[in-house]
């Protein structure tokens, strides 16, 4: 069967991509946010994942505010970005895993979760420049499942149902038949606001708690509701449902084996951390 190898959860700022894009990893403002992935880089290259699933939240280029599924996946061969407005140069596309994707829909619905159903789907920064910080030739050796969850408009999922999200898709790809080594990648956060009188709002002690969480109390954030995680977090701290879910996907047990914050990457308080299920 299937199997969830780790999981990996990352801020995926818009500002990250332009970096890329004008060579600027090695710049000192920019050099202990790049400086960060390279221990998870060199994870990958020795576990060697086949699948991975990218738990993110789209910011109006597949979804607008007229049509904002609460949780949407992906099952199309292919998925491929575009011009957002950021000036974020195009990737090359990702080949996605249409059996996988539809055996974890099928698990999911029977869980009683709704879900979107996208057939084709466009994907945005919050999906591709994480995935070109792991694989920076951007030649992707991994075909992916999208999971995107709404964190743009109200109502949002709670914590507590994006963690059992997670623990659903641990069960879908663990009754999946193949031989996968899956990795799970949320992304987004961790604090930050972008907007109104609390525009560059960072929360480092919370943020520092909630990483510890991720490791030894997954349930802590759901004592929150979205309301508090906003006043915890900041309006688009609120991404941090992404990291949950990928939590939730790596079962009872995990270890730590990176983990690195820095502030800020364009006022935001950017965390990377490397779980591994034992």
């Amino acid at each position: 069967m299937a199997k969830i190898i780790g999981g990996i959860t990352t801020s995926h700022v818009p500002a990250i991509g332009g970096a890329i894009a004008k060579n600027l990893q090695q710049d000192p403002y920019w050099k202990p946010f790049f400086d960060g992935f390279i221990p998870v880089r060199r994870w990958l290259a020795e576990v060697k994942p086949d699948v991975v699933v990218v738990v993110y939240n789209d910011h109006g280029l597949n979804f607008f505010l007229d049509k904002m599924p609460t949780f949407s996946v992906g099952a199309a061969p292919e998925y491929r970005n575009s011009d957002e407005g950021w000036g974020i140069p195009q990737v090359p596309a990702f080949n996605g895993d249409t059996a996988l994707s539809w055996h974890m829909i099928e698990s999911l619905v029977a869980e009683d979760f709704d879900l979107t159903t996208c057939q084709e789907m466009l994907v945005d920064h919050a999906f591709t420049l994480p995935m070109a910080l792991l694989w920076p030739d951007q030649k992707w050796p991994v075909k992916v499942v999208p999971v995107c969850i709404n964190t743009v408009q109200a109502p949002l999922p709670s914590a507590a149902r994006c963690l059992k999200l997670g623990q659903a898709i641990g069960r879908a790809v663990a009754s999946w038949p193949g031989q996968d080594k899956v990795v799970v990648l949320g992304t987004g956060g961790l604090s930050h606001q972008l907007d109104g009188e609390r525009a560059g709002f960072i929360n480092k002690a919370f943020d520092q708690k909630f990483m510890d969480s991720m490791v030894d109390d997954p349930a802590w954030a759901t004592q929150f509701d979205t309301h508090q995680l906003v006043e915890q977090a900041g309006t688009q701290g609120v991404e941090l449902l992404m990291w949950l879910t990928t939590r939730g996907a790596l079962g009872e047990k995990v270890r730590a084996l990176h983990r690195n914050y820095h502030i800020p990457i364009s006022n935001t308080a950017s965390g990377l951390m490397l779980l591994q299920p034992v």
